[in-house]
């Protein structure tokens, strides 16, 4: 037996109903901080594409970071769903409204059902000259290509439909090498709204299986090109995932379910 402190963890898949579908994500909640390392290095074990790490703040209000494998984000959408979902399951969050504080602001959560809805930040796009070493990576006709005026992180490249989308298999070692950002593709679809994929092996993750933070960025540009707000997505993963978005302003609401896949403790390094 093990005399060292231990703390929850569960890993809850993001954007599906299913077992083995949506994004998973690790979330871990503590009374105290942890250390910046330690927390990498849990993220690192998981070695899943984001692992959330929660500290409680007040009622229904946290402070939550992401790490990657090998680094900390600034955003993740699919964490924060399973976070909120986690919270829910441990009978930590009591009333109408979560509240996170994280290093993109505040986002907050809601319950709708038997999915979560969580505001964030509209990201709004320039269009951009496509680079050729992205497209060559890509291995696909890129339309045109898009991204923040500020603080980009991700880029859009639009394809011409689905079944491209779905087709597109890049050279991840080419696409590291030829973009710091992370690269969402995305096309518009006849069974739902629009479609995507996102790739970013620059942190380690070659495909992300449902990206929330890219979606910040896809529902201001498909509302616009639709004319409608309220919007219908799948990602195109292996994994695969479904969300719906909502245009509010300058917030994006994304809304989605959640799969508990399993729980256990995590032993903490002695102090």
């Amino acid at each position: 037996m093990t005399d060292r402190s231990s703390v929850p963890v569960l890993v809850v898949n993001a954007f599906t109903d299913t077992l083995f579908g949506g994004n998973p994500a690790a979330v871990v909640e503590t009374e105290t901080p942890l250390a910046e390392s330690t927390m990498q290095s849990i993220a690192e074990q998981h070695n899943l594409s984001e692992t959330a790490f929660l500290v409680r703040k007040g009622v229904d209000h946290f402070h939550l970071r992401w790490f990657t494998p090998t680094k900390e984000v600034q955003l993740c959408g699919h964490a924060t769903l399973a976070s909120a979902y986690a919270l829910d399951y441990l009978g930590h969050w009591v009333g109408e409204r979560l509240t996170f504080d994280t290093a993109s602001g505040p986002l907050y959560v809601t319950r709708d059902g038997d999915q979560y809805r969580i505001e964030f930040p509209a990201v709004l796009m320039d269009e951009v000259e496509t680079p050729s070493n992205v497209a060559a990576a890509l291995g696909v006709s890129v339309i045109r290509s898009f991204q923040p005026s500020n603080g980009a992180w991700q880029m859009v490249c639009e394809l011409a439909d689905e079944a491209t989308i779905k087709a597109c298999s890049p050279d991840f070692s080419a696409l590291a090498k030829a973009t710091d950002l992370g690269v969402s593709i995305t096309a518009p679809s006849s069974d739902v709204d629009y479609v995507s994929r996102f790739f970013i092996p620059q942190l380690g993750i070659n495909e992300d299986p449902v990206t929330g933070s890219a979606h910040c960025q896809l529902v201001p540009f498909w509302a616009a090109r639709l004319s409608k707000t309220s919007l219908r997505a799948r990602q195109l993963s292996a994994r695969g995932g479904d969300l719906h978005g909502t245009l509010e302003g300058d917030r994006v609401v994304l809304a989605g379910a959640c799969c508990l896949f399993s729980e256990g403790r995590i032993f903490l390094p002695s102090a």
